[in-house]
C-alpha cells in the first residue's frame, strides 16, 4: 500500500468529505492521490511528506477549527504491515530505536475490520517492544500510532503536532 496519509471521516457525507479534503490539501499547497481504503469513513491518501501536511492542518485547524466540518482525524502512516501481531511488533522494535528515551510517549491503536483480538490486547502485546520507561497517556512528546484495516495495519511514530485529532482541538 502506498498510501502515506489517514484520513477518517463522516462516511455519511463522504462526497462532502472528499471536497473538503480536497480543498484543505490545495490550502497548504499539496495535492492528493485517493487510494480505495475499503473501509467506510477512511480515506486512504498519497500525498508527498504526510508529517508535513498534517502539521500544516494542524496549525490551520488551530487557528481555524470550523474550516474541518466533515473529517475528523489526519494521520500519517510510516509503515505498512500485515495486522499479524507479530509483524506489527517488528515495527514497534524499530521505532522503539528511534525514540528518544527522554520523551514521554503513548500508544494508540484503532482497529477496523479486524476482531483476531481485543485493543487493549493489542496495545499490551506492542507496547512490550518499547524500552522506553517515560509513559504519559495525557501529554506525551511522541505517539506510536497503529491503524488497523482489515489485513493490513498503518504505523507511526509522531510528534504531538503530527496527528490532527480535530473534534479533540474543537473542544479545547
Amino acid at each position: 500500500m502506498d498510501a502515506n496519509l489517514l484520513v477518517t471521516y463522516d462516511y455519511v457525507h463522504k462526497q462532502k468529505a472528499e471536497q473538503e479534503t480536497r480543498a484543505l490539501l490545495k490550502e497548504v499547497g499539496e495535492e492528493a492521490k485517493f487510494i480505495d481504503s475499503g473501509v467506510d469513513g477512511v480515506f486512504l491518501l498519497r500525498v508527498d511528506n504526510g508529517k508535513k501536511v498534517v502539521k500544516q492542518l494542524y496549525c490551520l485547524c488551530k487557528t481555524d477549527p470550523s474550516r474541518f466540518n466533515y473529517t475528523f482525524n489526519w494521520i500519517p502512516i510510516e509503515k505498512w504491515c500485515s495486522s499479524e501481531i507479530g509483524e506489527i511488533g517488528s515495527v514497534m522494535k524499530e521505532f522503539n530505536k528511534k525514540m528518544d528515551p527522554e520523551k514521554k510517549w503513548k500508544m494508540g491503536v484503532v482497529k477496523r475490520y479486524y476482531d483476531k483480538m481485543k485493543t487493549m490486547d493489542i496495545v499490551m502485546a506492542l507496547t512490550k517492544h518499547i524500552e522506553k520507561p517515560k509513559v504519559d497517556l495525557d501529554n506525551p512528546d511522541v505517539i506510536i500510532r497503529v491503524e488497523i484495516l482489515g489485513e493490513r495495519a498503518g504505523c507511526s511514530l509522531l510528534n504531538k503536532d503530527e496527528l490532527l485529532n480535530v473534534p479533540g482541538m474543537k473542544r479545547q
